[in-house]
């Protein structure tokens, strides 16, 4: 649900390149802002279009400044259909998820059932005994430092030989969160607990999810709609309970950089095996307002939001507590998530004031060639992603003045590892 590195196998989000005959461009945006809009509209549809002409079957993303809004959508939801994508289609966001988690914790920080230094066993010595119990704080989870492996490979064997088998056996598995933390735990360790740079690891969340179920006596859907995702006001935002997605979305292609060809649909998946670490369906607008909400105080206190902005490094990414940052010279820096499931991928950004926003999300995964150690090589359709995200967020930063293999590098944090 992320962009990192399991065992050496890529396990991510992007795009890819394929022999499919893509229809025209096809895409919407809201009317034409007044002369005093600092939303280069135009440009915006141009920068997203581009995107798709790279390879992208379909993206939509939703821009703010300020009060000022803009929503475009360029491509395809359906190959076969030719059905165009659409601004304010839902789509599984996978590990932008964890923000949401985070937030549900620190929730309970506030309310003193949880302290973030905590060894994690006082709270769950049933699920995690011993050694690891008591020297893994509540904070090394939300910040990847636990050095708890990761259990996507476990939940699916075959990608650890190249093969995609797992994917379709498994579309409607139904997994528990406890047996998804017993192949985390499992799994070899990333290093010893608090040790930094830390690893990225779903397994921390499925963890963090389940603590927030055992001090707050309720399920954690329940409780992450009535206290995060209905409180940040979002209104098409959801846990879901079936492996179907409620409403217009888009169709969800997973290539597995080439294994799978034509890429194979995806949208229709049990998604309990993503569980608090990555299970969450939303809209790219509903997503800024979230970040806008979080950013803002409206969900947790100042206290809270501080410590979830004290960064550590992870994996190459300055990791706070379910939230990251990134920093665009002559831009400034800024804070989300990035998340991929298998079909879709989805990015979210926010300058710190939660003014200037960025959401966009695709359907086409792993669109990459792999080099001979197993990562992705570059691919137009990633220079096409950053350059539309620094148009986004830059209105007076020249495009030659980002770095835009760091930003890319970011932007596929959350590729590698689901």
């Amino acid at each position: 649900m992320r962009i990192a590195r399991l065992l050496g196998t890529v396990l991510g989000t992007t795009l890819l390149t394929t022999t499919a005959v893509l229809t025209a461009p096809a895409h919407a945006g809201t009317p034409a802002a007044p002369d005093t809009a600092t939303l280069d509209r135009p440009a915006l549809r141009d920068a997203l279009d581009a995107v798709h002409e790279a390879g992208m079957y379909g993206v939509f993303s939703s821009v703010r400044d300020g009060r000022e809004g803009w929503n475009g959508a360029s491509g395809v939801a359906d190959v076969a259909t030719g059905r165009p994508v659409t601004p304010g289609m839902r789509q599984r966001v996978g590990s932008i998820s964890k923000t949401f988690t985070a937030v549900g914790i620190m929730q309970q920080v506030e309310r003193g059932r949880i302290r973030l230094d905590a060894p994690v066993g006082d709270y769950l010595p049933d699920l995690i005994p011993g050694e690891r119990g008591r020297e893994i704080t509540v904070r090394m989870l939300l910040n990847h430092t636990s050095g708890i492996g990761d259990y996507v490979l476990s939940a699916f064997p075959s990608l650890a030989k190249g093969s995609t088998d797992s994917l379709e056996e498994e579309r409607f598995r139904s997994i528990r969160p406890a047996e998804l933390v017993r192949m985390g735990l499992a799994a070899p360790a990333t290093g010893r607990p608090g040790t930094v740079p830390g690893s990225y690891s779903n397994t921390n969340y499925v963890i963090a999810g389940l603590l927030l179920e055992k001090v707050t006596g309720q399920k954690a859907r329940a409780y992450l709609t009535r206290h995060v995702i209905d409180r940040a006001g979002l209104r098409h935002t959801y846990l879901p309970r079936t492996p179907y997605i409620k409403g217009p979305h888009p169709r969800m292609y997973e290539s597995w950089f080439g294994v799978l060809d034509p890429p194979r649909d995806f949208s229709v998946y049990d998604m309990s095996w993503a569980s608090t670490a990555g299970s969450v369906v939303s809209t790219t607008d509903d997503l800024n307002r979230f970040y806008r909400a979080l950013l803002g105080g409206k969900l947790v206190g100042k206290a809270s939001l501080d410590e979830m902005t004290r960064t550590v490094p992870v994996s190459g990414i300055d990791y706070g507590l379910g939230i990251y940052s990134l920093e665009l010279r002559g831009c400034g820096r800024f804070w989300g998530h990035d998340g991929a499931v298998f079909g879709a991928g989805t990015i979210a950004l926010s300058s710190r004031d939660g003014k200037r926003q960025v959401a966009l999300a695709q359907n086409l995964m792993k669109y990459q060639e792999r080099d001979e150690n197993g990562r992705p090589k570059q691919h137009p359709i990633d220079d096409a992603i950053a350059a539309y995200v620094v148009r986004a967020l830059c209105t007076d930063a020249p495009a030659s003045g980002i770095n835009h293999s760091r930003l890319t590098k970011s932007l596929r944090f959350d590729q590698l590892s689901h």
